[in-house]
């Protein structure tokens, strides 16, 4: 008799990943476009992980902005804000007093579709992007779909050609510094020619390209002043001298690797299946024995794996990968579920519509 296929998003994960998180309080959200979701990991006691997927039309990059407590989510044609209700949550009517943060939709950029990647909030307050159609690092505002901050020194142009495929973005200080893409090419999708050895990470202050000869690099990210980056097309994370540019692989994933995150002395790691019938993929995929998609956790004073969660089933491409801290068991509600138009905030109150007498 066939196995009957597993219920919709079922994952298995290690035994001490729901202590871990307990002890951290913290929840991983990873992104999804894929599946078109926003899921939300926490522990729902230190023995279980409880999932949150929420509804989000090709969800990329996600970004927090710790000062104001605000989420930003990159969708297919539009970048989403939302900020948290402590308030709100408390209260929320289908569960009250289950949540410890609730994120609201309260603004949306309507960018077109400039398949945007990394997302992050600067210390100005303002939203930086990567518009990978454009080959550019952009500030998005509402006064146009997008506002060019800065270009890779071999692109001439901002054109609509995904040329370099640039795709990450590092802060400093709150403000852009270091950017990955898959080559230095100038023409129309180039970077499609030979995506396993022309990776570059490329600093903007400097204005120059400080690694090369990287594999498909992703997620780059400064960690305690030091510069890593995941090549996916090898399944690492790499470790990149900021003076000399030198590589050094720290961890080997076996798998395709992407997006990651730092809490305390841990990293989360995303990991994608390779599309079956990707001539992308296909290239890779002999060097990438771990099938699978979930996150990776990683003890960092050792760069030793430590936890897995993998999914059996719906989630196959995740894109980043997001710690909440501080956040033990938070929600999120869409601009598409009805339930966050009940709810309404000023700067000193909250409010939930109560229903209509009958």
């Amino acid at each position: 008799m066939p196995q009957a296929p597993p219920p919709p998003f079922s994952c298995r994960y290690s035994p001490q990943l729901p202590e871990l998180l307990q002890a951290l309080e913290a929840t991983v959200a990873l992104s999804t476009y894929q599946a078109g979701k926003l899921v939300l990991f926490s522990a729902k006691d230190k023995n279980s992980l409880i999932q949150l997927p929420r509804s989000f039309r090709k969800a990329m990059g996600v970004a927090e902005d710790l000062a104001s407590d605000r989420l930003a989510i990159a969708c297919q044609d539009q970048i989403l804000v939302f900020r948290n209700s402590a308030e709100l949550a408390e209260h929320y009517p289908k569960s009250p007093g289950k949540y410890d943060a609730l994120y609201m939709p309260r603004a949306a950029y309507f960018t077109g579709p400039l398949d945007i990647h990394d997302v992050h909030f600067g210390s100005d307050g303002e939203l930086y992007a990567v518009n990978t159609l454009f080959s550019c690092i952009i500030r998005v505002d509402d006064r146009s779909s997008f506002t060019p901050v800065w270009k890779p020194p071999f692109v001439d142009a901002v054109l609509g050609e995904d040329r370099c495929h640039l795709n990450g973005l590092a802060m400093e200080g709150g403000r852009p510094r270091y950017a990955s893409a898959f080559n230095q090419g100038n023409t129309r999708q180039s970077w499609r020619e030979d995506i396993a050895n022309t990776g570059v990470i490329l600093d903007i202050d400097a204005n120059e390209v400080v690694a090369q000869g990287l594999a498909m690099p992703h997620s780059p990210q400064l960690i305690q002043g030091e510069l890593y980056v995941l090549t996916s097309a090898d399944g690492q994370l790499v470790h990149i001298d900021r003076s000399t540019g030198a590589s050094r692989p720290v961890v080997d994933f076996g798998g395709f690797v992407r997006g990651m995150s730092q809490h305390g002395d841990y990293l989360f790691v995303g990991l994608s299946k390779l599309r079956e019938k990707s001539k992308t993929f296909g290239a890779i995929a002999k060097k990438l024995p771990n099938n699978r998609s979930g996150v990776m956790v990683v003890h960092l004073p050792t760069m030793s794996k430590m936890g897995l969660i993998e999914y059996q089933s719906s989630v196959e491409e995740i894109y980043d990968v997001h710690i909440l801290a501080g956040k033990r068991r938070p929600n999120i509600l869409g601009p598409d579920d009805k339930m966050h138009r009940d709810g309404v905030t000023t700067p000193d109150s909250t409010f939930w519509r109560k229903p209509a007498p009958q």
